[in-house]
């Protein structure tokens, strides 16, 4: 559908006599609302991403086309699509409307003033004791500041970040994801453990997972309000008993109630004295995670987050000597 006042054989007229040589600058506005109709599928939907009237889009994207003298859209079907040109341009037009967007998050980023609060998610995997450390003693020294901390599993701590629910948090993270950036901690191993006794057979490196299917699994409960539908160590088929952290979990199963992967910072000393042995081996390898501390990186971060962010930075080697 065309604009207020632009009949569709006007438009078709001036869409074909389009002055090629009357080049003028264009803004930014009309090439974000290009940017919009072409990811957004059509006008309307454009106008309501941009929360503009659906006239004042299609009018933008006409001035841009006239002032480039390039015809960007082809407006003959049901919804606008990109022409060759159209497509082009939209193209070359990414690195600039990103650089936009990093320019007015920087730009929000000194505006700000110290944060009232900043919302800190600690994952299950992250060594608790030198990350409260760390914790405890910045927030001592920016008493204006409120730290909000949350604890969470397996995915709840992305689906937080993800949710704008956080600022920062201690986890694993995928590192193609081109919305954070991360700081790299430490590894961490997961080992399979089992309490002396609770296997029917001889442990041994050579223990298989369908030699396990008829014994009880410790595994995590996700904590994401809408989780991923991806398991982690878990043996098809194997009944389960489900806990809220690592530390439920390490007790269920030095109780001799199920076997499960643990991180091995947490069962060292167990592995040591034998109150816990070890079920690794070629067919249960387990496996070892990056545990990292992430924020977004498409959000403006004020001056106290940007001083954690750096006292993190610094200190990074704590958590590599606490969770070996």
């Amino acid at each position: 559908m065309l604009g207020a006042g632009v009949s569709d054989r006007n438009y078709k007229l001036w869409n074909n006599t389009v002055n090629k040589t009357d080049m003028n600058p264009f803004t930014l506005h009309d090439l974000q609302c290009f940017d919009a109709v072409v990811k957004a599928g059509g006008f309307q939907a454009a106008a309501q991403v941009m929360n503009r009237s659906h006239p004042a889009v299609f009018a933008a994207v006409a001035k841009l086309e006239r002032q480039l003298g390039v015809a960007l859209l082809d407006r003959g079907g049901y919804r606008a699509q990109p022409t060759a040109a159209g497509r082009s341009f939209h193209r070359r037009a990414q690195a600039l409307l990103r650089e936009l967007e990093s320019l007015h998050a920087h730009a929000t980023q000194l505006a700000m003033g110290a944060e009232s609060d900043l919302r800190v998610v600690i994952g299950d995997m992250c060594p608790v004791p030198q990350t409260l450390g760390l914790l405890s003693g910045f927030f001592a020294q920016h008493p204006s500041t409120r730290l909000h901390l949350h604890f969470e599993a397996v995915t709840g701590p992305w689906e937080r970040l993800f949710n704008d629910e956080a600022d920062l948090i201690f986890h694993r993270v995928d590192k193609h994801d081109a919305r954070i950036e991360w700081l790299d901690l430490c590894p961490v191993p997961f080992v399979p453990v089992a309490a002396p006794g609770f296997l029917p057979f001889r442990a041994s490196r050579a223990v298989r997972p369908e030699q396990l299917r008829e014994l009880t699994q410790c595994i995590m409960r996700d904590t994401a309000q809408n989780p991923e539908s991806r398991s982690y160590f878990v043996v098809e088929g194997a009944p389960q008993c489900t806990v809220a952290d690592q530390l439920m979990k390490k007790e269920v199963i030095l109780q001799g109630m199920a076997w499960g992967h643990l991180p091995r910072f947490l069962v060292e000393q167990e592995l040591r004295d034998g109150s816990l042995i070890s079920l690794a081996g070629r067919y249960l390898p387990g496996s070892v995670q990056e545990l990292v501390a992430a924020r977004r990186h498409d959000r403006p971060h004020g001056p106290v987050a940007n001083q954690l962010w750096q006292l993190i930075r610094d200190h990074a080697a704590q958590w590599r000597s606490g969770s070996t």
